[in-house]
């Protein structure tokens, strides 16, 4: 990658109290790049997502984003810097509506690049302008993952990471995730995605890492992904 990375993490160790998770986790992502993390479940994706956004920090290794060093700072720090993240299990407002879920984090923190606004979240989720008045808690699972990524973008990220971005949701709604990742991409928006579907993500993404106990144990291209399936089967399981 000739071009200075987005995020740099260079051999990152992270534990929780004595278990240690990840052994020397390094990716980067170049600006306007789309890059997955993949792994069957418990190989330490989520920990590494976790470890970049500083809510559990890495005891040793580097974090470097836009060519800040972030591994000490608190997860508001990181997320003022410009990281948006869409969680896993999504951890919407439930007595929010859908309107107020959006703007509660609303920020500017993307100069020059794609402005996010109500109008234009509605642009690309319609379902959550026709729902917009509706609490959290009366949402499906697909229109809650909607917001989360909706309520992301609504703080201007330089960069999204979306954990398990499709898991647990229905074939209809998965293939609108992936449409707005690709008008994402389209638009020069940097992605970290964290799912499974390989299939859907080698249409999208630029370059992957597969994840087995807590170390990064293979990296490459779509085109390398795709033309690899001993590499799927042994460490996706597909």
């Amino acid at each position: 990658m000739a071009e200075t990375p987005l995020l740099t993490v260079e051999n990152i160790e992270t534990k929780y109290g004595r278990s240690q998770v990840l052994f020397g986790v390094s990716l980067k992502i170049a600006p306007g790049e789309t890059v997955t993390l993949m792994g069957r479940n418990g190989m330490g994706k989520t920990t590494t997502v976790r470890s970049i956004m500083g809510m559990t920090p890495a005891a040793s290794g580097s974090i470097r984003f836009d060519g800040k060093e972030t591994r000490t700072l608190p997860a508001y720090r990181v997320a003022k810097l410009g990281v948006g993240l869409v969680p896993e299990g999504r951890q919407i407002f439930p007595n929010l509506s859908v309107r107020e879920n959006l703007v509660a984090t609303a920020a500017d923190r993307s100069p020059g690049g794609a402005h996010w606004t109500l109008e234009t979240i509605y642009e690309l989720f319609p379902r959550l302008a026709e729902r917009q008045n509706s609490m959290g808690n009366q949402l499906s699972g697909g229109e809650q993952q909607m917001l989360a990524v909706g309520r992301a973008l609504m703080t201007n990220p330089r960069l999204l990471i979306l954990d398990e971005a499709t898991e647990g949701l229905a074939p209809l709604i998965r293939r609108e995730i992936w449409r707005c990742l690709a008008k994402l991409k389209a638009q020069g928006q940097s992605v970290l995605v964290i799912d499974k579907n390989v299939a859907a993500l080698t249409k999208i993404a630029d370059r992957h890492y597969m994840i087995e106990r807590g170390r990064v144990v293979w990296t490459g291209t779509s085109a390398e992904l795709a033309a690899a399936p001993d590499i799927q089967h042994r460490y996706l399981g597909v």
